[in-house]
């Protein structure tokens, strides 16, 4: 399924950050991410307002060029040739250098591997969901009379919403119901396959999403982002609950009793030690990890997660840290930055497309905001000196737990700087002779 961690570092073929370097011994999947490019008939997502403004001084640029030829032809005013081709060629290269990144987006980033090779490009996104699925299934048949890890990371519930016709006006939600619908069909294929191949007690078997639902997704009046209820916020907003907060799946007959809830906070970092648990590995010991193997908690040996404190990030900076208090089992939450929501009171960053991590869409608290979980889920109320008694008694705690996480921090390059996010043409994967890559899986069986 999708990657969504890079390719390459140096050149086209290093594969650094391909998943074969990465731990895993196949891959079939989608290398980056999913945007509306990749479909087509949407509106682009990508930077949407930064092509806009692309788009507007190549027009200027254009518009001056006409102009000083015009001008030069009619005699209006003198001025050299040189200085007019000059500004065409550096209107011509601006043009260039945004819309290879944005304008072929499709092309060089919507594209499917199977372990190195590039085997769709672009992408036939009417045939990625029977493609992944039948992958998925032969993976488990293949593996069947041994130990295997299959990660299946869906590209459904993710903008565009790509559905098949045979899901299309199945619910009443709308497309993004329909996408729903289709992700539990092919949840429940790979469900049939454990059980038909005998594989059913011997299988720990987790669902889960990476975040809660993407409020500002929309397409005229309708929600292509999901809905996150009670819960303020939603997708990429680093601390509140509604971009946080999703549940977890676990299936494991014979071990895990059925039918059980657990309402204690975990987290995805759990589901490395988990794995290296089961698979009766040791994590490392040379550097911190911050996960939490789940087994003590999902098999009731343990009544509360390993997680005493979490710290909700938004890029590189903390938004929010979360406190489990043990003795009480109250769970507060502090909010060091917020999102500034457009319009105010919306809920979202309607106007902006995506809430920014940092700058003047950002507000600061000092101090913190602060929430008790366990009574206000919605975070409507923030508590103060004034109405919580236990405030700055909290809010210590929290500080200090702040202070140790950061002893355990250590510098890294910055994956997300504007270099790193710039089309780079000696680094994209092509199936062809660059710049022709243009391929279908098909073709090339045929």
């Amino acid at each position: 399924g999708k990657w969504h961690m890079g390719v390459n570092c140096k050149t086209r073929h290093d594969h650094c950050h391909h998943p074969l370097n990465h731990g895993f011994d196949y891959f079939y999947g989608m290398p980056f991410t999913l945007v509306n490019e990749c479909q087509g008939t949407d509106d682009p997502e990508l930077a949407k307002s930064l092509q806009d403004r692309y788009w507007l001084y190549t027009q200027t640029i254009t518009l001056a060029v006409f102009t000083l030829v015009i001008g030069k032809l009619a005699k209006f005013f003198p001025v050299k040739w040189k200085i007019i081709i000059c500004l065409a060629i550096c209107g011509l290269l601006h043009f260039l250098s945004w819309f290879s990144s944005y304008g072929f987006t499709k092309y060089w980033n919507c594209i499917v591997m199977r372990n190195h090779d590039v085997t769709e490009q672009p992408m036939n996104l009417n045939k990625t969901t029977s493609n992944m699925l039948k992958e998925a299934v032969t993976f488990i048949k293949r593996n069947k009379h041994r130990p295997f890890l299959l990660f299946v990371s869906l590209l459904h519930v993710h903008t565009p919403l790509p559905t098949t016709e045979k899901f299309q006006g199945r619910s009443r939600h709308g497309l993004y119901g329909d996408n729903v619908e289709e992700m539990d069909w092919m949840v429940g294929k790979l469900l049939d396959v454990i059980d038909k191949e005998s594989l059913k007690n011997t299988t720990f078997i987790y669902f889960a999403s990476d975040h809660g639902g993407s409020l500002e997704a929309r397409r005229k009046n309708s929600q292509l982002g999901g809905w996150n209820g009670i819960y303020k916020g939603g997708k990429g907003m680093g601390g509140w609950e509604g971009g946080i907060r999703v549940p977890g799946i676990f299936r494991w007959p014979g071990v895990l009793p059925a039918g059980t809830v657990t309402d204690e906070p975990t987290s995805l970092m759990d589901i490395y030690p988990t794995v290296v648990h089961l698979a009766g590995g040791a994590v490392p010991q040379d550097r911190v990890i911050d996960g939490r193997a789940l087994l003590p908690l999902l098999r009731g040996t343990a009544r509360h997660s390993g997680h005493e404190f979490m710290f909700h990030y938004c890029g590189v900076f903390l938004h929010a840290v979360r406190w489990h208090q043990r003795d009480s089992g109250t769970v507060w939450k502090a909010h060091y930055a917020t999102p500034v929501f457009q319009p105010e009171g919306s809920g979202a960053c309607f106007r902006r497309g995506i809430c920014p991590c940092f700058g003047d869409g950002v507000t600061h608290h000092d101090p913190p905001l602060l929430f008790n979980l366990s009574q206000d889920p919605s975070e409507a109320n923030p508590l103060s000196a004034d109405t919580e008694p236990l405030f700055d008694t909290v809010m210590r705690r929290i500080r200090k737990a702040v202070e140790e996480h950061r002893k355990t921090l250590t510098p890294v390059p910055q994956q997300l700087s504007p270099y790193n996010n710039i089309w780079k043409p000696w680094l994209q994967p092509c199936c062809g002779t660059f710049p022709f890559c243009w391929c279908h899986e098909e073709n090339n069986k045929a």
